[in-house]
């Protein structure tokens, strides 16, 4: 609510009343999967959403088909492959490029002013970032020409979208943007963001630290636990993967502790270790705990 007015009841208004943004009623929802169920099956599969949710969304969900998507195995665990049977076929610049059509059929055929693509998939392990292979926009676009293995199917979709002038959102914690979508990006004059969405523990712990930092309170460790059971806790089972998570989340304490150089003059920061563990058998949204230690300046 805005408020309470004269009589003192509450006051409100829909976001786009407030700002300018489309309504909802307006938004078409598309996109790709490697698993060929259809998102009301899918949402169900997952076991996130609670189920009176569920059954409200179940109509509109139940329309929406993944369109193929890439599946390249050694960028997600090994165990997502019983589940990719909605694959592209090809070389990674056909497959760029049929990203690009379905886009432009997306966008044609429900007559849309803007697309902008947002990457909820598995996490990715890391991809390297050398010379010669996705340094620059030109070094890029010429490895995936030449289908170089460590072009990862995120940043395939990232340059399919900048160059289909459309927002890419990146929603988990892989590096997809490597300088060359970067430089890629700033060529077009196409907006990229994101880096993990951090909506549990992370933005949690976030918070903490950055509360701590500035009262001159200065964390020595921080511990996380976290305990999945739905697919995401599978992905994230195969230490590839994990190490990307692990990366992103030690990442956030890091630039809390990097601002303030009285509490860590010297350099150092906080002791953090970060254990996902997969639990089959919890299959509900993921319970996670954080301990931490500090001591006070």
């Amino acid at each position: 609510g805005l408020g309470v007015d004269a009589r003192g009841e509450e006051v409100y208004a829909p976001f786009n009343k407030l700002v300018p943004m489309v309504h909802p009623n307006d938004i078409e929802v598309d996109g790709w999967d490697i698993s060929s169920m259809n998102m009301a099956d899918a949402m169900d599969r997952a076991r996130v959403f609670d189920y009176s949710l569920q059954k409200q969304l179940r109509p509109y969900l139940e329309k929406i088909v993944p369109r193929p998507s890439i599946y390249c195995p050694d960028f997600i665990a090994a165990n997502q492959g019983e589940r990719a049977d909605n694959v592209m076929t090809g070389t990674k610049q056909e497959m760029m490029q049929k990203i690009r059509a379905d886009i432009r059929d997306f966008k044609e055929k429900k007559n849309l002013d803007k697309v902008i693509i947002l990457w909820t998939a598995n996490t990715e392990r890391f991809c390297d970032i050398t010379e010669g292979l996705n340094m620059t926009a030109e070094e890029l676009l010429n490895s995936i020409q030449n289908n170089e293995d460590e072009v990862s199917p995120s940043t395939i979709f990232a340059v399919a979208s900048i160059l289909e002038g459309c927002t890419y959102i990146n929603g988990s914690p892989q590096n997809t943007f490597v300088p060359g979508v970067q430089e890629l990006a700033e060529m077009e004059g196409v907006y990229i963001a994101g880096d993990d969405f951090k909506s549990g523990q992370t933005k949690y712990k976030s918070v903490l630290v950055d509360f701590l930092v500035g009262a001159g309170i200065k964390p020595v460790s921080i511990v996380s636990y976290n305990h999945l059971g739905n697919n995401d806790g599978k992905n994230l089972s195969s230490p590839k993967q994990f190490r990307s998570k692990e990366i992103s989340k030690s990442n956030v304490v890091d630039d809390m502790v990097g601002s303030n150089k009285i509490l860590y003059a010297d350099g150092k920061k906080p002791d953090h270790t970060v254990v996902i563990k997969y639990v089959p058998t919890w299959q509900t949204p993921n319970e996670p705990w954080t301990s931490t230690s500090l001591r006070f300046s």
